[in-house]
């Protein structure tokens, strides 16, 4: 089964760089729990649950606020029902011009081929100078 779940992390990704959001929500959990990290400048409705509040709270306002944003995953742990995943945030944040390329790692928790948990670390740091 963890392999499958590495596969399930890996397709999210995919979804995700083509912009099928649909695809990215129907990989989660009905009631998912997402966490962004601790000052990440969307951790401001932590924890996020359901397809809604991640889709509204999250993934809209990367769509509306970022130019070529892009979470590529360069690496995925298989940890039985948790995967992580390495990888770099890049892109341009629209109302100052600036350019990211930070490290993330993403923790996914699977059940029944569904990820019910999602806990971002990221550099928060280099995103927060991109914002101002």
């Amino acid at each position: 089964m963890s392999q499958a779940n590495v596969e399930i992390v890996r397709s999210l990704y995919g979804a995700f760089a083509r912009g099928d959001v649909p695809a990215v929500l129907a990989g989660l959990d009905a009631k998912v729990e997402w966490r962004e990290a601790d000052n990440f400048i969307y951790a401001d409705g932590n924890p996020y649950i359901g397809h809604d509040a991640v889709l509204q709270g999250v993934f809209m306002r990367v769509a509306t606020e970022w130019d070529g944003f892009a979470a590529t995953s360069e690496r995925l742990l298989d940890a039985g029902d948790t995967v992580v995943s390495l990888g770099r945030y890049t892109g341009e944040y629209k109302a100052t011009g600036k350019r990211i390329d930070a490290q993330f790692v993403h923790v996914f928790s699977l059940e029944n081929g569904k990820v019910v948990r999602f806990q971002q670390y990221a550099d928060t740091l280099q995103v927060a100078q991109a914002t101002r």
